[in-house]
Parts: C-alpha cells; sequence; structure tokens
C-alpha cells in the first residue's frame, strides 16, 4: 500500500501544477484531493511554505521564483541524455544555477554536479528528467525581476 502524501507535499504539488490564486481556492483544490482543512490551515501552511505570489496573482514557492531567476538570467541551452539533464549556463554560474535546482526539491530529481559552466542534473528516470527539462525550458523565456 502506497503511503498518503504529507497536505504540504499535496500543496507543493498543487502550486507546481496550476494557478492557484487565493487561500480558499486551495482550501478546495486540497478538499478535491481528500485533505479537510480550515482556511486558516491553509493560511499557515502558506507562512510555512513561504509561498509568493507572482504578479499576476499566482501562488508560487519561494524555491522555485529563485529557479525561475537562476534560468531566466543565466541559462544559455538545456539538453536532455537519458536520465540526465544538462543545463549549459553563462560562465561561472554553473553553481549558483546547480543550487537552485537542489534547493526546489523537484521529485524525482536526485542531485546535480556542476563546473563552470555546466551542470548534470540526476534524475529518477527518462520520464522525469524530460518534465525537468520542460520545466526549465519554459523558464528560459520568462523576465522575472
Amino acid at each position: 500500500m502506497k503511503a498518503r502524501k504529507g497536505r504540504q507535499e499535496v500543496i507543493r504539488d498543487l502550486i507546481r501544477g496550476g494557478e492557484i490564486r487565493t487561500q480558499s481556492s486551495l482550501v478546495q483544490a486540497l478538499a478535491d484531493q481528500g485533505y479537510s482543512v480550515t482556511q486558516a490551515t491553509v493560511s499557515r501552511d502558506v507562512s510555512d511554505l513561504k509561498l509568493e505570489k507572482l504578479p499576476g496573482g499566482i501562488y508560487i514557492l519561494r524555491e522555485d521564483l529563485h529557479l525561475m531567476r537562476m534560468v531566466s538570467e543565466l541559462v544559455l541551452e538545456i539538453l536532455q541524455v537519458a536520465n540526465f539533464v544538462i543545463v549549459k549556463s553563462q560562465g561561472g554560474s554553473a553553481p549558483v544555477v546547480a543550487a537552485a535546482i537542489d534547493h526546489a526539491v523537484i521529485e524525482g530529481v536526485y542531485g546535480s554536479v556542476s563546473g563552470d559552466n555546466t551542470v548534470l542534473v540526476v534524475a529518477d528516470s527518462e520520464d522525469t528528467a524530460h518534465k525537468l527539462k520542460e520545466k526549465l525550458e519554459s523558464y528560459l523565456r520568462l523576465n522575472i525581476r
């Protein structure tokens, strides 16, 4: 039997997977996942998870916002080879890009190793690597300041 995810893990997934704009919509999304919570509980979770809002009003995880900034400002190219993602960045910036990836706590991503301008990210499968590559590529087009 598979263990049920903790509520905050589910919130992470919901925030990463959708466009949650209000605490009440987060309460409803949690209810849809089988979690009965009050707005006060969600408010504490928002604080605990350090959720922030983008200018468009969408909740985002702070570590994802940092990752978005690092990718949009420093990354030049993203490649996938099997269950690995290779991230090419500006000279000297790979360690901060790797740290941003590691701090984002992305399910199925084991970790990263960086050089001067290249990051090697190890995922648990080709599918996870592909999803990570697509996510990082979507950040390339952002202009977050």
